[in-house]
């Protein structure tokens, strides 16, 4: 099993600007297939859903395509996708609902890992119930969570645990499956961020553990929209505020007003896209963004191709890691975890690390500097200054790492 790199980075016109982009976790850039899908659900007729015009079946297929590819790209339901306007939205859509069965001296646990778009939504909402927040630490030695600190903070009175998949900023994997296990033996709840792991793994819900569970297309080639899966008899125990004529049915009663029929499509051909990263094995049309031949499964395809990636990208970094290590002492890096995604956060002795996303970026590299929204991270990690992330994606080659170290050697 393998990707054609050169192959596939033909599909994005972007890099034909003589970029090397490093800032994947915050946002991919986009392959040719997604643009036209969006393109051509937009300038096709269109109208709200129905099943009259030809106009409204094309919404009713933008809505369907999309819930049937995240039902394979997640491995749930197709009734358990939820689109939101982002990953942020949706959590804080969920906090607010869940919260209405909360009573005072309720627990949540939070993790000091996550991104704060998993910790502020439920953190503001455990306020307004009276419920008391308790947490899993970051050793920072480690860049790895204390799950002692976890088992202390787990009680009968926990309510829901709230955990990233991998981290943002430091890439760190914690082991999420146990986690949940634990959550679920005190009757808790289980929220996971997924928009940084699904960028590089196949996702399986079910196996997280997660009861719900969010992420990002446009983290992985799509459109900027957020997707949240689950098991729908969770999803239907839930009653969010809503319109009264609107839906009521699982799971369109999380979605508020007339969806985004071209994101939709956008999203949908991006897992598409992914499904035919890996032109090797059978059932395949060959190149990503072509039309799937019918043998293989899309769901197969992915765990194929996801796999391939994986490989892929774990080359990069230790090509990255090794350069980084050729540069001394200059150069601290923070991504310590054994299990982590390619993602690696770096800063510099006695220098701005702003200073460092300049100097690349004059240089044609685009590796941004900052908090990353990792704001409980950095606190347990004592940075009180942004710090250089490199997050890798499925068309960085070794040429982009050599550019990239070759900057930061000429840097420091």
């Amino acid at each position: 099993m393998a990707i054609d790199v050169a192959a596939l980075r033909a599909h994005f016109p972007s890099l034909a600007q003589g970029l090397a982009f490093f800032d994947g976790p915050g946002g991919t850039q986009t392959p040719t297939p997604v643009a036209e899908a969006v393109t051509r659900t937009m300038t096709a007729p269109l109208s709200n859903r129905g099943l009259v015009s030809a106009s409204e079946r094309n919404a009713e297929q933008a809505v369907a395509g999309f819930r049937a590819a995240y039902a394979d790209l997640l491995g749930v339901p197709e009734t358990g996708v939820v689109h939101g306007r982002s990953a942020t939205q949706l959590t804080y859509d969920f906090s607010r609902t869940l919260a209405k069965g909360w009573r005072p001296g309720d627990e949540i646990v939070l993790s000091r890992l996550d991104h704060d778009a998993n910790v502020r939504p439920w953190a503001q909402a455990a306020e307004r119930a009276g419920a008391v927040v308790r947490w899993i630490e970051l050793d920072g030695a480690t860049a790895e969570l204390d799950l002692g600190s976890y088992e202390r903070a787990l009680s009968p009175r926990t309510r829901l645990v709230a955990v990233t998949a991998a981290s943002n900023v430091l890439g760190t994997r914690p082991p999420v499956r146990r986690i949940a296990d634990r959550a679920h033996e005190v009757g808790a709840l289980v929220f996971v961020d997924g928009v940084h792991y699904a960028a590089h793994h196949l996702v399986d819900v079910a196996a997280l553990g997660a009861d719900l569970f969010v992420c990002s297309p446009y983290k992985f080639l799509g459109p900027h929209c957020g997707v949240l899966a689950g098991s729908p008899d969770v999803l239907e125990a839930l009653v969010p505020d809503k319109l009264l004529p609107s839906p009521d049915t699982v799971p369109e009663r999380f979605e508020f007003g007339t969806l985004p029929y071209e994101i939709l499509a956008g999203a949908t051909a991006a897992v598409d896209f992914l499904a035919a990263l890996d032109t090797s094995g059978p059932g395949r049309p060959g190149a990503p963004g072509d039309t799937p031949g019918p043998t293989v499964s899309r769901r197969d395809r992915l765990a194929r191709s996801l796999r391939s990636l994986h490989d892929h990208e774990n080359a990069v970094r230790a090509r990255v890691e090794e350069g980084l290590r050729a540069l001394g002492d200059a150069v601290t890096v923070h991504s310590r975890a054994k299990d982590r995604t390619p993602t690696v956060l770096m800063s510099f002795e006695g220098r701005d690390a702003r200073e460092a996303q300049a100097h690349l970026a004059a240089r044609g590299v685009v590796a941004p500097a900052g908090s990353f929204y990792a704001y409980e991270a950095f606190t347990a990690l004592k940075l009180d200054d942004p710090a250089l992330r490199v997050g890798l994606a499925p068309y960085n080659d070794t040429e982009d790492v050599d550019r990239l170290l070759d900057g930061l050697a000429s840097f420091l």
